[in-house]
């Protein structure tokens, strides 16, 4: 299989599109760690259908939005797998939030963990691949929301945005050493978080709103994935990719 005898750690993978990420490098040959905060039992079923297509698989406790942590969580994959080959920069939160009304604890908690765990993750795994004298693939998640037009959403467009920055920052810094980094920028998709400030009947009809006229599903983001973690992209870093059904106008 085209990943087999890989190692690949997805954060916030214990639903969503993490949870997507993980079952499709499975599928395709890794071996994955599942990186989770606060749900075991979610991320224990996830390791289960890793499990189920023959891979390992190992829940990774821990908070990206902790410097720390950052390097725990990768420390722990390399120790348990003998190596990182892929990372996925899944983990993210999106708490929404007027401008207004904005304090510094909600922004600091946004920021902390979609862009400084996107930072310091990528760090940690970049440097267990340089010491292993091989190359590697990271894959950040940044979003549809870079536009600026998401409401209630300053303090994640930001975080967002400065995953673009860092995807092609540390991707110009890695190429030397072998190592690529794309960002991908989801639309709307289908999975918890939207259900935060949503209706279903709200996701539905945003949804036909797009041009191809669905919401996105979690495993359309992941083969995007696959794509750019393979040797067919061999040639691809620094980019940023949407998937978001049309609706972006970028």
């Amino acid at each position: 299989m085209e990943f087999s005898g890989k190692s690949v750690l997805v954060t916030g993978a214990q639903q969503g599109i993490g949870e997507a990420m993980a079952v499709a490098f499975a599928a395709a040959g890794a071996d994955v760690a599942v990186n989770w905060h606060d749900d075991r039992s979610k991320a224990e079923a996830v390791c289960q259908a890793v499990r189920g297509y023959g891979r390992k698989a190992i829940a990774v406790e821990g908070d990206v939005g902790n410097v720390p942590a950052c390097h725990a969580i990768v420390e722990e994959t390399v120790r348990e797998f003998g190596g990182i080959d892929i990372l996925v920069n899944n983990a993210g939160m999106f708490p929404r939030c007027e401008f207004l009304e904005m304090d510094q604890s909600t922004y600091d908690f946004v920021m902390n963990i979609n862009q400084r765990g996107t930072f310091f993750c990528s760090q940690a795994a970049a440097r267990a691949m340089f010491d292993a004298g091989h190359g590697g693939c990271i894959v950040n998640i940044s979003s549809r929301s870079i536009e600026g037009r998401t409401p209630m959403a300053a303090h994640y467009t930001a975080s967002k945005m400065a995953i673009v920055g860092t995807t092609r920052a540390i991707a110009s810094e890695l190429a030397k050493h072998g190592i690529r980094v794309n960002a991908i920028a989801p639309g709307l998709t289908d999975t918890a978080q939207p259900r935060y400030g949503h209706s279903e009947d709200d996701l539905q009809r945003l949804g036909r709103e797009t041009p191809l006229g669905r919401m996105i599903r979690p495993d359309e983001i992941a083969d995007l994935a696959i794509f750019l973690c393979s040797d067919r992209a061999r040639m691809i870093t620094g980019q940023v990719y949407h998937v978001n059904g049309g609706s972006y106008f970028a």
